[in-house]
């Protein structure tokens, strides 16, 4: 019996080829933006901090809509509660035709106790559970064209401006988080520092996550080609960033802009000069949002996959997709 054909992969050396004449390769890329226009597409994003770091206003300046959990529940008392607990709320936003199904997860009530021992754990339970989810519909033997996917593809964790250094919280959650999401942290309401403190307390934190071995997004490891270190090693450089949320617009020279007003003056949220809230705008949104799903698809979702696969050839399996079970806290079960 004659063995099957194996395709081989090109030669290193191979070189490009020139065409005879126009063939029409680069029409795939508009057949592509047309289909992604026609389908949309998903974007989940994770907002972690204490209350009154300005988390809700932050995601309303990003998408400038009121797309925040307070937002989507106006009139109602906001009280701290006295466990983590993580409240989602999701919209379908539209620009030039591009749709977005766009997911903010929120987690009121992490680092406001007096004891915040183990408080990422239901952040760490919350963003495995998205990963489980996905996982079972991806391994059934008829499954969906297209899987519904809730993963958390970036988490921005907000620092509170205390111009010191990072307090252990802050460190033990990044790097927990750190292994199973991209965490992207920010110094929040940076218009309480000066200039001066605003860059000394950044580089206090470069040093902590440097001496931790914390690696925040964009991971220095995931860099593909020379172009893309170049890029994400400016943005490395200006991690964390120091921004200022407001969704209220002021008239400042004639012109409409978003900004904060002071007794001293207009902060615009979009000035660079005034805040970083633009770099942290596109790294999310206009120069990293397919990156940041790659890296949860290829990355941290692989490795939840791996793990849960390798644990599926021990003899305790449940019968649900060759699966083990997981009870309802996410550990497993003996079943």
């Amino acid at each position: 019996m004659e063995a099957a054909a194996v395709p081989q992969e090109l030669p290193p050396d191979c070189g490009v080829h020139e065409l005879f004449g126009y063939v029409g390769i680069e029409a795939v890329l508009e057949q592509m933006k047309v289909k992604t226009m026609k389908m949309g597409f998903e974007f989940n994003i994770m907002v972690v901090g204490q209350s009154g770091l300005g988390k809700s206003t932050m995601v309303n300046t990003l998408f400038k809509s009121k797309v925040s959990r307070k937002a989507s529940q106006p009139g109602q008392e906001e009280r701290i509660p006295k466990t983590v607990q993580l409240q989602s709320v999701t919209h379908v936003i539209e620009e030039k035709g591009v749709k977005m199904k766009l997911t903010v997860t929120d987690t009121p009530g992490f680092g406001d106790q007096i004891n915040n021992e183990n408080c990422w754990d239901p952040i760490i339970k919350y963003i495995n559970e998205q990963y489980e989810r996905y996982l079972r519909e991806e391994i059934l033997i008829t499954r969906k064209r297209k899987i519904p996917d809730s993963r958390v593809h970036g988490c921005v964790y907000f620092i509170p401006p205390t111009g010191h250094w990072l307090r252990p919280l802050d460190l033990e959650f990044m790097r927990r988080l750190s292994k199973i999401v991209n965490v992207v942290p920010v110094i929040a309401k940076a218009d309480t520092l000066t200039l001066e403190e605003r860059e000394e307390f950044k580089q206090r934190i470069q040093r902590d996550l440097k001496a931790h071995a914390i690696s925040v997004y964009p991971q220095e490891d995931f860099d593909e080609d020379p172009d893309d270190r170049l890029l994400n090693d400016r943005i490395r450089e200006k991690i964390p960033f120091a921004v200022v949320g407001a969704d209220q617009e002021h008239q400042v020279n004639g012109k409409r802009v978003l900004g904060r007003k002071t007794k001293w003056g207009i902060i615009e949220v979009e000035n660079p000069a005034h805040c970083e809230f633009p770099m942290l705008r596109d790294l999310l949104i206009r120069s990293h949002l397919q990156d940041l799903k790659d890296i949860t698809h290829n990355v941290h979702y692989e490795s939840y996959r791996v793990r849960r696969l390798n644990e599926s050839n021990r003899p305790a399996l449940s019968s649900n997709n060759g699966l083990p079970g997981r009870d309802e806290d996410g550990d497993e079960s003996n079943l």
